[in-house]
């Protein structure tokens, strides 16, 4: 049996079916009912029958055929060491925009995979090109309902695809997206605007070509290419600048107009960072439709705003003293502050310091706060009056962990600044809480 279809058992839930069949972590499945395994999917759909046969191999290296009676969809309670029971499959791409091809040297290992993998589009919201998939693996998405599924579609023009992904099976997109809509799979797409590259005319017949896909296609993303300062030896790209941003959003705007009136649908949304630079302001709610490609950083700005004014109506202010600083990157920072200031009118004796930190690490012209390093914090905030505490938005830490991207801690940022740190959740609730002390 090859070792790519033997599952390590990691742990086995205590009362469960698993436990009652002697099984324990170490053990190997590799079949249900005579069916090699190649991921949970598979695990996951196999198992829900009333009567299972369980192929095992012990950790002894005995050989078990498990009979199972069981309710149908009733689990057998027990975690495999890879969550997804395969290896992640990583990006053949050479794309033209690239983050990950721009980051500096000696960072963590992790940072340099480039995932490509549909199941964790499924489980996890990533975007992926599709580029690596066979007709089987789009049957697989089908069968097992994986949806929906995000796809970094760029441009629909077959040439230009396989130019910026730099992978000559990248122009069958609209075939393989004509099989997820036969399909009936919803999906969502996202479009990285590289100036006098994709966007223009080409972002026009890109629009075009994705509406026809509509309703399993549910929305459409434009986002900006980011630029870090490791840029050497990479595709020459320019930057848009404050003038493209305002030609981009007329444009965008305009197909919502016509998406609208012909199927009461803007389906393609801009990311705040094009009302930004342009100078504009963020759109009303009405217009994010739901919030549909929040994922994708689209209306994040206007949600926060909804959602501090939300909280902030329900608290009459009293006298308390308190001063916190506040962490933001250079994008959002005078929405922050302008949203604090309407705080500091109920509670005028609460100071809060919005320190706007420039990112020297990636390069100034990345000014997401999502991007900003424990040693850029540092840097620009020793010496200051922080006051009681430092606060800093969740989207700066690795998932579930209190660590930033250059490995430092929250931990080491206390250390250094000398000043508790303390986590704001992403909604404007929690940024009220937080400041307030609550």
């Amino acid at each position: 049996m090859s070792k790519k279809y033997l599952h390590i058992i990691s742990s086995v839930a205590p009362g469960s079916i698993g436990q009652e069949m002697d099984l324990e972590p170490g053990d190997a499945v590799y079949m249900v009912n005579g069916q090699v395994m190649e991921d949970i999917f598979d695990y996951q759909y196999l198992i829900n029958d009333e009567n299972i046969v369980l192929s095992v191999i012990k950790e002894n290296g005995e050989e078990w055929e498990l009979e199972i009676e069981k309710d149908y969809d009733e689990d057998l309670g027990l975690t495999f060491e890879s969550s997804l029971m395969d290896n992640y499959r990583s990006c053949a791409n050479k794309c033209i925009f690239c983050f990950i091809d721009q980051l500096p040297p000696g960072m963590r290992e992790t940072m340099y995979f480039k995932d490509d993998d549909s199941r964790l589009s499924f489980l996890q919201g990533n975007y992926i090109t599709l580029t690596n998939m066979k007709d089987k693996d789009l049957d697989r998405i089908i069968k097992y309902r994986l949806e929906p599924i995000n796809i970094s579609v760029h441009t629909t023009e077959p040439d230009l695809r396989c130019m910026m992904l730099h992978n000559r099976f990248a122009g069958k997109l609209l075939d393989q997206l004509q099989k997820l809509y036969d399909g009936r799979i919803e999906m969502n797409a996202q479009i990285v605007l590289c100036k006098n590259i994709n966007d223009k005319e080409h972002l026009d017949r890109t629009i075009e070509d994705l509406s026809r896909f509509m309703p399993y296609l549910e929305g459409v993303s434009v986002v900006p290419m980011g630029f870090t300062k490791y840029r050497e030896g990479l595709y020459p790209v320019e930057p848009f600048n404050s003038e493209d941003a305002k030609a981009v959003l007329d444009q965008i705007q305009g197909w919502q107009q016509r998406l609208l009136e012909e199927y009461d649908n803007r389906f393609v949304y801009a990311g705040d960072e094009w009302y930004i630079m342009a100078g504009r302001p963020i759109p009303p709610e009405e217009e994010y439709d739901g919030y549909g490609q929040l994922e994708n950083g689209i209306g994040m700005m206007r949600l926060l705003m909804e959602e501090f004014e939300a909280e902030l109506s329900r608290h009459k202010g009293d006298g308390r003293s308190r001063h916190v600083s506040v962490v933001s990157g250079v994008l959002a920072s005078g929405y922050i502050r302008q949203l604090l200031d309407e705080l500091q009118e109920k509670y005028p004796n609460v100071r809060v310091d919005v320190h706007c930190v420039v990112n020297h690490f990636f390069g100034e012209s990345i000014t997401v706060t999502g991007l900003i390093t424990g040693q850029d914090i540092v840097a620009q905030l020793s010496g200051k009056d922080l006051g009681e505490v430092l606060l800093l938005p969740c989207n700066m830490l690795r998932s579930g962990e209190n660590v930033l991207l250059d490995d430092m801690t929250t931990g080491d940022i206390e250390k250094a600044l000398q000043v508790p740190v303390d986590i704001i959740k992403s909604n404007g609730d929690d940024l009220i809480i937080k400041v307030l002390g609550e």
